[in-house]
């Protein structure tokens, strides 16, 4: 493979086309790249790109997501744990066994699924802005807590602005150090992802299944507790979904884990891909 060029794949898993990128050589480490809300694998682009001359990249759609297939919630059961399952699948097809996992936002309850599942395929965890904690759980969390509690048209309300532009605006400007270092594109982008048809029930699904996550973060902490696992954690300090303190709460559990924080958003990656990169790369050859 030319490590300068990226490579856009699809394969069949479980019945379903997924879509990934791919970058760098094979022979070299691998980063497996997860992540769903709002911007899929495009939430990557610019890191893999940063990356792609030492690692080796794969950043795959979830399904329902991105350029991946989206089958009516009839066919295909919008969970986290099906989603684990699916990408659990996707990774024994690629014949990816102890790759390195970055996680971001939903990506995170996934990583975690699949590690308990089988403590070995992960050689390290980098986690941003992703949550095992109630005391991590931002502002955003808390406004859809109803809807997380009591599914129903009056507290979907509280939940369906988060698919319109100016809740996806969420994800990529509040809290950024500079909104002008933001491409407007990369939200524009996600938004026509996520106003396809059906987008908005798939979302709703998955969005209230977040309840099951909060129920699994006991069985979380604990792994990290036990296990330890090597880690690094890049954090966004202002998002609204997931702050700093997720973040802190995972290295209380986890004393080794180096933590590198930037003054941004939950998309950290739009202002920082760079000094990430940097992060990355000392983290993994040290």
């Amino acid at each position: 493979m030319n490590t300068q060029t990226f490579r856009y794949k699809y394969i069949p898993v479980d019945g379903l086309s997924i879509f990934y990128r791919e970058a760098g050589e094979p022979g070299r480490q691998t980063i497996l790249l997860l992540n769903g809300v709002p911007n899929a694998s495009g939430a990557f682009q610019e890191l893999m790109n940063d990356l792609k001359e030492e690692f080796h990249l794969i950043a795959p759609d979830f399904p329902g997501f991105g350029n991946s297939e989206a089958p009516d919630k009839t066919r295909y059961d919008y969970s986290f744990h099906n989603l684990s399952v699916t990408i659990e699948h996707f990774m024994d097809q690629l014949g990816l066994q102890h790759s390195h996992v970055y996680a971001l936002g939903y990506g995170g309850p996934i990583a975690f699924r699949i590690a308990l599942r089988r403590p070995k395929l992960f050689a390290s965890f980098i986690l941003q802005n992703s949550n095992a904690y109630e005391e991590g759980l931002g502002p955003a969390m808390h406004d859809a807590a109803p809807y997380l509690s009591n599914r129903n048209s009056e507290t979907e309300k509280l939940v369906k602005p988060l698919l319109t532009l100016d809740g996806i605006k969420l994800f990529f400007l509040n809290g950024a150090k500079d909104q002008q270092a933001v491409n407007p594109d990369h939200y524009h982008d996600a938004l026509y992802y996520l106003s396809r048809p059906g987008q908005q029930d798939i979302q709703l699904d998955l969005l209230y299944d977040y309840r099951n996550n909060l129920a699994e973060y006991p069985k979380w902490q604990q792994w990290l507790k036990t296990t330890q696992p090597r880690m690094l954690l890049v954090w966004g300090r202002n998002d609204v979904f997931f702050p700093v303190s997720a973040a802190e709460a995972i290295k209380r559990d986890v004393p080794g884990a180096e933590l590198h924080v930037y003054d941004t958003s939950h998309l950290a990656l739009e202002e920082f891909h760079l000094e990430i990169a940097k992060n990355i790369h000392a983290f993994l050859n040290n």
